[in-house]
């Protein structure tokens, strides 16, 4: 059986290393000039995490020959990168009973679509799903076991992406129904974390942390439901779960890019910077506009969304949330 990754990032390098024993092929694909000089030749990567790949994967920027005789391919490419690989993949002929996995987290803009609904956009009948979890790529390299949750329309789908994509006492893989809710929850979760870096770096204190996350999640809740998700799905591995690992970790882009804001630094060096994706930047407009168009309120991710586009001060960041009018707690 044949695993493809789409995207020679971070997570998409690590699962290709962490999936090496489930498959009797890996092939990696990416942009070329994406694909360094290092990981064509060693099969490794040493920048931002060291990944070393069995000889067994093979590296390339045809997505032909990524695609063909797969079983699963892997959706590992920045939000923004989606749609034009799924046009991509319609062009080279991708089957229709070939699995596509979604795992990247946030909301298209400007059609403030999530990722699955991208893909049945411009792969209707293909088959899919979508797996999001407390999934630290660092902690992943390193060894430590974590779960998250694989969800489709389909429930023969999730089982069967579940079954091959689950490693013993490393990677455990729960099946879901509900898209939406699963999706929701590991894209929005991450305005929170870029939130809680935030607090961090100004020192605001465990309670605080507390305070952002409790009201953080009351925020995705009431969004999502919103949109269609169950409640219950938030307060799961792709909610919750996730919430809780990436809002509290150095390990997280988001928590990072939190944290050099509240430093006062501005989100263009910062990007520069980490040299990374991060998507809570631009899912922080995309959930504000969501937000408006739902008619609910979202005090702490319109925070967020000003720290990173306008020239609010920290400060007065922290003054607007804590001194907004009285009213009675809900959890959405």
């Amino acid at each position: 059986m044949k695993l493809t990754v789409l995207g020679p990032g971070c997570w998409g390098l690590t699962l290709a290393w962490l999936l090496n024993d489930n498959f009797d092929e890996i092939c990696v694909w990416g942009r070329t000039q994406d694909i360094s000089d290092e990981l064509k030749q060693y099969k490794r990567t040493t920048k931002p995490l060291t990944v070393q790949l069995d000889n067994k994967v093979e590296i390339t920027d045809d997505l032909k020959k990524a695609v063909n005789n797969s079983s699963i391919i892997l959706l590992v490419v920045a939000t923004s990168g989606i749609r034009p690989v799924c046009k991509q993949l319609k062009e080279v002929g991708v089957k229709e009973e070939q699995i596509l996995v979604n795992l990247s987290k946030g909301l298209e803009l400007p059609s403030l679509k999530r990722m699955s609904e991208v893909i049945k956009d411009e792969l209707p009948n293909s088959k899919l799903a979508v797996l999001s979890g407390p999934t630290l790529a660092k902690e992943i390299l390193n060894g430590c076991p974590t779960a998250a949750s694989v969800a489709s329309d389909d429930i023969k789908v999730a089982e069967f992406v579940q079954k091959h994509l689950n490693v013993p006492s490393k990677f455990r893989l729960y099946t879901n129904a509900d898209i939406i809710g699963v999706e929701l929850g590991g894209s929005l979760k991450n305005v929170i974390a870029i939130a809680s870096g935030f607090a961090d770096a100004m020192q605001l204190g465990d309670n605080c942390r507390g305070t952002l996350l409790t009201r953080g999640m009351a925020e995705i809740v009431r969004v999502s439901v919103a949109l269609g998700a169950s409640p219950s799905t938030l307060y799961g591995l792709s909610g919750m779960g996730d919430l809780i690992a990436t809002c509290s970790s150095p390990f997280s882009r988001n928590y990072t890019v939190g944290s050099m804001l509240g430093k006062g630094k501005k989100i263009d060096d910062i990007l520069n910077e980490l040299g990374s994706v991060a998507e809570g930047v631009k899912t922080s407009k995309a959930l504000c506009e969501l937000a408006y168009k739902l008619g609910l309120e979202v005090p702490v991710s319109n925070a967020i969304y000003e720290a990173v586009y306008t020239d609010i001060t920290p400060k007065e960041i922290l003054d607007k949330l804590m001194n907004r009018k009285l009213k009675q707690e809900d959890m959405y």
